[in-house]
């Protein structure tokens, strides 16, 4: 992840630099097309700092989730290619009270580029992240669903960390910015042992971070990201502190994602059959930052070459050879009528929820659980993923137990941000369009949002719809709608124009809220929810 030492300010993206990418090409055409294929991004939603490992014959990834809780996603694929979200590796942002949005707010805090490794000799999952320059996490599961409880806190902050669970079964952990060093953990994984500088970043390579360590055929690599167009990688042959020589990997690489940035910061894995393949992510804004998935294959003096169709990172590769899957994943889009007892994995509360003001099992019903006019203030904001390159989503509300000064609805949330729901006021409900939600550099609020169009609606159950285009490239419009009955939508006010600047790292997401502008205890519930796919 790229990020300074000073919190909130990214640094300046580093200027281009002259040299061609190193890689191999894949022969074009029919070459191609004689196997089955896979296209990127194998995954359209924004799922950042990508660490990957294999545990038998399943693949399992870890992403960046900053303010949102619960943090770290795990997902789970069997091909490469098909992914879920099985679960999250930091149930709650448990780091202050910030995360609570009480008396202060974590907006681009929290969960950056952390750690998934996997150590056969306990079969037990580690997280490992560094919060706030602070300090650092450790957590384990046996499963990666969970439960996953906090194993130990470090002292030093491990910045863009990469766990290595070595061949003797020691952790090390690489780490740092530009100066990257190798830390030696207790045999239970609860204290640091040893830590060393390793290398120094050369001048005229700039900037690197983001690291992943890997021991692979005897020797040991480092895996750095040069942000945000760059990726190198260090090698020893002499153990994991070193010496390292570099290598550049790619650099102003051509990505596949029309108008979006160079595959960058992601991790190497190995198949069963001994392929490899590095899945990186690609700037994708207002999307965010989406996984692709290129082949890789080794020089013979042990450096990893990221396979090239005409000269660039592949739109389309041929399908990883591995065992046919034991099932087919779950979705990532959908339907969901929030049955069960438990919220399903793709879903993240904005900030740690109040979990005393929400529910499911008949609905998901969202009580207010803040008095405030200002939606990036508001507790109990819950979202999901916009799914690119455009989705709709539709939810089904029941507004009959809202109070006056409620307000409550469907938002594009994002540091611009707008919405479509009801306002309940003087015994009335509208629905309406609201616009003009920002912040500035600092993630603090400089507008509240302007009511833009408006209707009245009566009945207690309403149809609400937001459209989104996340192509990157531009600016993309995002539009309202509503419905009294489910079939025919109106649409609700001016397109919403979705920024695509960087500096707040997550992409738009799909919003469900409710909060109260006078007092507490009016409730809303959500019957059903639908992301959508042209």
């Amino acid at each position: 992840m790229s990020w300074p030492h000073q919190p909130f300010i990214r640094r300046r993206t580093l200027a281009a630099a002259t040299g061609l990418a190193v890689g191999a090409l894949l022969p074009p055409g029919a070459a191609l097309a004689a196997a089955a294929q896979y296209t990127n991004p194998v995954i359209w939603q924004d799922f950042a700092d990508i660490d990957i490992v294999r545990v038998g014959d399943t693949y399992y990834a870890s992403a960046s989730t900053m303010h949102y809780s619960p943090g770290a996603p795990v997902l789970r694929s069997y091909d490469l290619v098909n992914w879920e979200i099985a679960g999250h590796s930091v149930p709650v942002l448990d780091f202050g009270a910030k995360y609570d949005l009480n008396g202060a707010r974590g907006y681009v805090r929290g969960i950056w580029a952390s750690s998934l490794a996997y150590r056969p000799s306990n079969r037990t999952f580690y997280w490992l992240g560094q919060i706030d320059f602070a300090r650092t996490y450790l957590y384990t599961a046996t499963a990666v669903e969970g439960p996953w409880n906090r194993l130990t806190t470090i002292s030093t902050p491990y910045y863009d960390a990469g766990l290595l669970v070595d061949t003797d079964d020691t952790l090390y952990v690489a780490y740092g910015n530009t100066t990257i060093s190798v830390a030696q953990l207790s045999p239970d994984g609860r204290n640091q042992v040893r830590t060393q500088e390793v290398f120094r970043t050369p001048s005229n390579v700039g900037t690197l971070e983001g690291a992943r360590f890997y021991k692979i055929n005897g020797q040991y690599y480092i895996f750095l990201t040069r942000p945000a167009n760059g990726q190198y990688i260090l090698k020893s042959s002499n153990g994991p502190f070193g010496p390292y020589t570099m290598r550049q990997v790619l650099l102003d690489l051509r990505g596949p994602i029309p108008g979006g940035g160079v595959p960058h910061q992601g991790g190497l894995v190995g198949t069963q059959s001994g392929a490899w393949y590095y899945m990186a992510f690609v700037d994708a804004y207002p999307g965010g930052r989406v996984p692709a998935l290129a082949p890789v294959t080794w020089t013979a003096d042990g450096w990893p070459v990221v396979q090239l169709v005409n000269g660039a990172w592949g739109t389309t590769y041929p399908s990883p050879a591995v065992p046919a899957p034991p099932r087919q994943v779950t979705p990532m889009t959908g339907i969901d009528t929030f049955d069960g007892t438990a919220l399903k994995p793709r879903w993240e509360w904005n900030h740690n929820p109040d979990n005393t003001k929400w529910s499911v099992g008949d609905g998901l019903t969202l009580r207010t659980a803040t008095v405030t006019d200002d939606l990036y203030w508001a507790r109990n904001t819950l979202t999901h993923r916009v799914q690119g390159p455009t989705s709709t989503a539709t939810v089904q509300l029941d507004h009959s137990a809202m109070r006056d000064g409620d307000r409550a609805g469907l938002a594009l949330l994002r540091d611009s941000s707008a919405w479509i729901g009801l306002k309940r006021d003087g015994g009335t409900t509208r629905v309406v369009m609201v616009t003009g939600l920002t912040m500035d550099g600092n993630w603090n609020t400089t507008g509240t949002g302007t009511e833009t169009a408006s209707a009245t609606v009566s009945g207690g159950r309403v149809w609400l719809r937001a459209n989104a285009d996340i192509r990157p490239g531009a600016p993309r419009p995002g539009t309202f709608s509503y419905s009294t009955d489910g079939i025919t939508f109106t649409r609700l006010g001016p397109a919403f124009s979705m920024g695509n600047d960087w500096r707040f790292f997550m992409g738009y997401r799909f919003a469900l809220f409710n909060h109260a502008t006078h007092a507490l205890g009016g409730a809303v519930r959500v019957t059903r929810f639908e992301v959508s796919t042209p």
